[in-house]
């Protein structure tokens, strides 16, 4: 029987078709990746202080800026950050009566003479030096005793990805993959919408989760459908390009952002692309691998067909005998096999941990730069530009190398490289924003690497569990890092750094466990784990006897030759 490989020998394993599909599916990572950070600018906290309507009548009545105003009316006191102004007390005084004069704001009270008055909470609401432009946190004060709250806008996300991706994997592999994808995209679509126009913080939350759930798993689903169009040798550099996308979003971001200053209009230009993915109904072919799953070989023969039709292909008659070559693997992978054994406890244990830790990195190190004080459109976009080299260097690397050193070898730099930044005083800006980006440099990496490794350890008979369950512990790590990154933060501004290290070090430890899989064919059965070598004495044992000839005889046979 012909297998859907055997017929892309024929019809093309990377022709203009997978191209071209391939070429549209990659924008999909463009606004996943808005979605997935774009709390840095929708969430943003701008410097605050009370607001105080004694301050406000004399500010105006004055003519004073809003700088002038704190800078005269606004006491310091000690935080993580060094000495800065209150931005949750303010003076409990009657400002008409203190006799502050509209000449020189400045010179009439001095921090000494504030710092003795008493102080009283923000009863009146808050300030923000964020002029002409409005994130969730100004319009909701989300600030002080209620800066958590900032915390469940991305944990949000990640409960919403976390179900969504199991959910809508399910549903891809019951019911196709592009219906799957459209449906997705079409919900996607209205709860995007339903973010942006959100009447409360409560609302907001519950259609972020809404959100959530599709977003991510109509990115996954057009992962598979991808890899699923082209040949295995091509797999790999077909799923970094969709990653590299994901980077090039990253670029995009910080623009979108600084000319789009409310954070609800960012929302709506988050979510209009989902709905452009709808008109891929008409450009892109369900998945001939999962038809062949389902028994529909009729429809899989006719997609075949105009697959090598726009490769300038011709199909032989063995398209006739075409058949699945994994529908006995499917029905047989249960949950308890990721555990079966000790070396796939060890791959599942170690797989997961690193799947934690790169969400908890890679989030940690972007939402940071949220809160280090300096132009968040400028370090963004510069932190952005350090992920491009990533792929290139995964692809550069992987065939040369093999998989684990690299691997491993970019979570220890990311590692180094946080513990490191952690130390460098702020005086060292720039070496301190360099030693920053190797790790987010190294960090992304890991995050790339973690994925397709997953694919190569787990045998086929439960790859796609392996990897799904594993992945889980991502969408975990990104309930965790929003908490770890802002409440640390508030303690000293570089724990986070020594967290995020230590978590990175101990990842890249556990994957120099882990086996080389480089120029080792795909393991089959559990039976492959155990025994990788009885597993190539099998395949010599095969070979000769579709040979019909033991390799004794051969070899007489070459002796008797010569």
């Amino acid at each position: 029987m012909t297998t859907f490989e055997d017929i892309l020998e024929e019809a093309g394993k990377f022709g203009r078709c997978q191209m071209r599909i391939v070429s549209i599916f990659c924008l999909v990572s463009v606004p996943f990746s808005f979605v997935y950070v774009g709390i840095v600018f929708q969430g943003f906290t701008p410097e605050h202080w009370c607001r105080d309507p004694g301050v406000i009548e004399i500010r105006e009545r004055c003519g004073w800026s809003l700088q002038d105003a704190h800078r005269a009316t606004v006491s310091l006191m000690n935080s993580s950050t060094g000495v800065t102004y209150s931005q949750c007390q303010k003076l409990d005084m009657d400002w008409n009566a203190t006799g502050l004069t509209c000449d020189n704001p400045e010179s009439e009270l001095t921090q000494a003479q504030l710092s003795t008055l008493p102080m009283t909470g923000c009863t009146d609401g808050w300030e923000y030096d964020y002029e002409g432009r409005q994130s969730f946190v100004t319009e909701f004060d989300l600030v002080c005793a209620d800066a958590w709250y900032v915390d469940m806008f991305q944990a949000a996300l990640s409960v919403g990805f976390l179900v969504g991706s199991i959910t809508i994997g399910y549903l891809a592999d019951k019911y196709g993959r592009m219906k799957s994808f459209l449906m997705t995209n079409f919900f996607i679509g209205v709860t995007g919408i339903l973010v942006a126009t959100s009447p409360n913080y409560i609302a907001l939350l519950v259609f972020r989760v809404l959100f959530g759930f599709g977003v991510k798993g109509g990115w996954m689903v057009g992962y598979v459908l991808i890899t699923e169009l082209v040949g295995v040798e091509y797999r790999r550099m077909v799923g970094v390009t969709y990653q590299l996308f994901f980077s090039l979003g990253i670029l995009i971001l910080p623009l979108l952002a600084y000319f789009i200053p409310n954070w609800r209009w960012l929302q709506v230009v988050f979510t209009i692309p989902y709905f452009c993915f709808l008109t891929y109904y008409w450009f892109i072919p369900e998945s001939p691998r999962w038809l062949l799953s389902q028994n529909k070989r009729n429809e899989a023969m006719e997609i075949t067909k105009a697959i090598a039709k726009e490769n300038k292909k011709t199909l032989s008659k063995i398209i006739e005998t075409l058949t699945d070559e994994n529908t006995d693997s499917i029905s047989t992978a249960s949950f308890m096999d990721l555990f079966k054994t000790s070396k796939l406890r060890k791959f599942t244990f170690i797989l997961s941990f690193n799947w934690f830790t790169s969400a908890v990195v890679y989030q940690g190190l972007i939402m940071r730069l949220g809160i280090l004080g300096g132009n968040v459109y400028v370090d963004f976009l510069i932190s952005g530009i350090v992920e491009l080299p990533a792929a290139f260097l995964i692809l550069l690397t992987i065939e040369r190398i093999g998989r684990r050193l690299p691997f491993a070898a970019a979570n220890i730099v990311a590692g180094a490289a946080c513990l490191i930044t952690a130390f460098i005083p702020d005086s060292m800006f720039w070496l301190k924003s360099a030693v920053a980006c190797v790790g987010r440099l190294g960090i992304t990496m890991a995050f790339e690497m973690v994925v397709f490794v997953n694919t190569e350890l787990y045998p086929t008979i439960i790859r796609n569990l392996g990897v799904s369950v594993c992945s889980t512990l991502c969408d975990i790590g990104g309930i965790v890092a929003p908490f770890l990154l802002y409440r640390l933060a508030v303690i000293w501004l570089e724990l986070p750094l020594i967290i995020f290290g230590a978590l990175a070090f101990v990842a890249g430890g556990l994957v120099l466990l882990l086996p080389e899989t480089k120029g080792v064919p795909l393991p089959e059965t559990i039976d492959d784990i155990e025994c990788p070598n009885r597993n190539k004495e099998n395949q010599l044992k095969s070979q000769q006897l579709e040979n019909l000839l033991p390799s004794d005889v051969t070899s007489n046979k070459d002796v008797t030759a010569v």
